[in-house]
């Protein structure tokens, strides 16, 4: 809430929307928006080298920030080596199509990738003596936080639902239906959140994310959940995988309600490094983490509902 003094007066807004903000960061996401659907839709290769990228980025942006907390320096062997090993587990949800000449990512990459990783480790662990269990086990959960979304997000493309053109027709657009789902129900939950929270907002959501409302929160879930929910089903109901309107709208509201606290959690992280943002890569929205801290934990939640569901 903000409070302007005028003549004596005192006036009580919501948070004051920032047009100029707001556009600087909307251009932006187009152009983001442009990079990430040619990297869901061209094929499957291109879909593995964008989470690739991402994968490698986060991790990168998530030991600085593990820097910064711990008063400490990961050496760059351990940093590679939990990097790998990372790779590994996201190789390993890599099903099928994934193949050289007949010749498995996951089967012939996991292992190698694992072993060189942690052979790294242990080079790097001798280089760097004085760096502190906590710090050090702490960096491992981002085999969990990390690599493992990504890995669940390679496997959430060529989930199962029992439609054989999901199965054998794995390049076309309806093959990356899920992962684009989950990806735009957070663009739009954010979006959202954000208009709602800035013309009517005045309840703060968490000490952890000051200018977050309860007013913002809640309008962006709904319009989300309604919105993409309905657009997913009416898509679905033309030619995809056949799910009722109820399944589209409890999915997009699980990566709405999840991607929120994963929105809070990386906030959580950036104030114990005393940092504003994870990185720079992208004007107006920070680093990797920053833009995909939301998937971090929405995907996670969205397979095993899925599994769930399916199962």
């Amino acid at each position: 809430m903000m409070f302007t003094i005028l003549h004596g007066k005192t006036k009580i807004n919501s948070m004051a929307f920032n047009t100029r903000v707001f556009k600087t960061r909307t251009l932006t996401a187009i152009i983001f928006a442009a990079v990430m659907l040619t990297g869901l839709l061209w094929n499957h290769w291109s879909f593995l080298i964008l989470f690739s990228i991402i994968h490698f980025g986060c991790w990168w942006e998530y030991f600085n920030l593990l820097e910064k907390i711990y008063t400490t320096t990961y050496n760059r062997f351990t940093r590679l080596g939990f990097m790998l090993i990372g790779y590994a587990v996201m190789i390993w949800f890599c099903n099928e199509p994934y193949q050289f000449n007949g010749y498995g990512l996951k089967e012939n990459l996991s292992l190698p990738l694992s072993a060189a990783g942690f052979t790294l480790l242990v080079i790097g662990i001798y280089q760097k003596g004085n760096i502190s269990l906590r710090s050090f086990g702490t960096a491992g959960l981002g085999l969990v936080y990390i690599s493992l979304c990504w890995g669940l997000m390679m496997d959430l493309k060529y989930i199962k639902f029992g439609n054989p053109i999901l199965q054998f027709e794995g390049d076309k657009i309806y093959a990356s239906f899920l992962p684009i789902v989950v990806i735009v129900s957070i663009w739009v939950n954010d979006t959202m959140a954000y208009i709602v929270g800035s013309l009517i907002g005045k309840t703060p959501l968490s000490k952890i994310s000051p200018k977050k409302t309860w007013e913002g929160t809640i309008g962006g879930i709904a319009l989300c959940s309604g919105i993409i929910g309905y657009v997913a089903y009416t898509y679905d109901e033309w030619f995809v995988l056949g799910q009722p309107l109820w399944f589209w709208i409890t999915l997009t509201s699980i990566a709405a309600i999840t991607g929120t606290f994963g929105d809070l959690f990386e906030s959580k992280l950036k104030r114990m490094a005393g940092v504003k943002d994870s990185g720079s890569f992208m004007p107006g929205h920070g680093g990797f983490l920053d833009r995909f801290d939301s998937l971090l934990f929405a995907i996670p939640a969205v397979w095993i509902v899925l599994q769930l569901m399916t199962g």
